[in-house]
């Protein structure tokens, strides 16, 4: 892998020099991670205008699950100083001037204003420029090693669902079930859970981004649940909703067709080349004509990757195009309050027609099951 990360190196480089600046500091974890490897807690990767050099707040292994970075990179290690110079983004900046730098883009969305401070303080030559979002523009398309990560990690996500529905859910709380499938994504391989699993039951049930309660499983309710499992760093993300008891009512299976045919709308709009606001049209005007348009989620779906919200974004107002080996969730979903609702979210990686379309991750049953 260390020619992989050479390559991103690479290319920030360039994008970095097209800018005006041959020196680079990048600083948010997910963007260090995907250039290097590995991010150890409150490492910066420094890209020179020859080599590289990741600078670590102490070594490396310090925490049991820091990973090791590219063996191709030079790694510092600070012992730390009352001077400003223990903070790696500082001593990175530090580094840079000696090298005879005399500009640095660095990530301001990320660098808080106090650290943005002390860099200028102790190099108050170096011109600084912003990076923006350069490293997260590079990560919307994975490679086909970073699609088989988000894959295992989907079928992990799959195995743990599956076992819950095989088991008795009547009394239990959201809280018990939210914590019992993300003892079993770890348990089947995944190094966590990709965000907080989410468990709602009856008047609960269809609200995104639901925080379990103690409320208790009871016959009749819709059951909806969504999780995700992250594997080597990537993450990725499934909800499906059920019934409790051995039929649904009339109001429910409507609701249920009504969403899932959002759901599929939205999922077959994934084609390399659709602007990211018709994906999210096509699965919001299903429910904007059955009456639903009001409160529904600001958006449809959204990129995954080494962070569970990535870019793109699939909202009313954002702006871009889909390309191949980009991967999507399509969640849209209905909450009506005081009676609950659905909620249906599957990972996709966009594909072309040629190669069958999108490939979707996801693959646990989207039947409406009365469990």
């Amino acid at each position: 892998m260390s020619e992989v990360y050479a390559a991103r190196r690479e290319r920030l480089r360039e994008r970095c020099a097209a800018s005006g600046s041959a020196t680079a500091l990048v600083s948010r974890p997910a963007n260090v991670r995907y250039l290097a490897g590995a991010a150890p807690r409150g490492a910066v990767l420094l890209l020179g205008k020859g080599t590289d050099l990741m600078v670590c707040a102490g070594p490396l292994g310090a925490h049991p699950d820091d990973e090791r970075p590219d063996e191709a990179l030079r790694i510092q290690t600070l012992p730390g100083a009352a001077d400003g110079r223990g903070d790696p983004a500082v001593a990175a900046a530090d580094l840079a001037v000696a090298d005879g730098a005399e500009s640095l883009a660095v990530e301001e969305h990320h660098l808080t204003v106090a650290r943005h401070r002390a860099i200028r303080s102790v190099t108050p030559r170096l011109r600084l420029t912003d990076l923006g979002g350069a490293v997260e523009q590079l990560r919307v398309i994975k490679d086909e090693e970073e699609i088989s990560c988000l894959r295992i990690g989907a079928e992990i996500a799959d195995q743990a669902l599956s076992e819950l529905l095989e088991s008795i859910l009547v009394g239990r709380t959201e809280r018990h079930l939210a914590l019992e499938l993300e003892r079993r994504l770890v348990d089947h391989g995944a190094d966590g859970p990709a965000f907080a699993t989410s468990v709602g039951t009856g008047p609960n049930s269809g609200r995104r981004g639901h925080r379990p309660t103690d409320r208790r499983v009871e016959e009749g309710d819709f059951l909806s649940v969504c999780l995700g499992a992250t594997y080597r760093g990537y993450r990725c993300e499934i909800g499906r909703t059920f019934v409790i008891g051995t039929s649904p009512a009339d109001w429910q299976i409507e609701l249920y067709d009504l969403v899932f045919a959002a759901q599929r709308a939205g999922r077959e709009a994934l084609i390399p080349g659709a602007e990211y606001r018709d994906v999210d049209r096509a699965a919001r005007q299903v429910l904007d004509s059955a009456g639903y348009g009001h409160g529904l989620s600001p958006l449809t779906g959204h990129g995954v990757g080494l962070e569970i919200d990535e870019d793109p974004q699939l909202a009313p107002a954002a702006m871009g195009k889909l390309d191949t080996c980009v991967p999507v969730t399509v969640e849209p979903g209905v909450h009506l309050p005081g009676r609950g609702g659905v909620r249906i979210d599957d990972t996709l990686v966009v594909r072309p027609e040629a190669d069958g379309g999108p490939e979707l991750l996801t693959i646990t049953t989207k039947e409406l099951l009365a469990l």
